[in-house]
């Protein structure tokens, strides 16, 4: 099976990219899935290809802030 690639404007630095973005908040956020955020992280990382700066800034946007008030506290 071929692994099919995002079209250039959803890729890094792409003029859609914030479409993803939003979207991978909302995939973090939705409690009906019973996927364990192991595999939310794999899935982001490795199938769509966020960077880990892009998968902390999302992170941090599905939970309010909470990740970068911990950090300082």
């Amino acid at each position: 099976m071929d692994k099919k690639e995002m079209k250039p404007e959803y890729q890094q630095g792409g003029a859609k990219r914030g479409e993803i973005l939003a979207k991978a908040v909302q995939y973090l956020r939705d409690t009906k899935l019973r996927t364990p955020q192991a595999d939310r992280q794999h899935f982001l990382l490795n199938v769509i290809g966020l960077s880990t700066t892009e998968y902390l800034m999302v992170l941090n946007r599905a939970s309010n802030g909470a990740l970068v008030e911990g950090l300082w506290k």
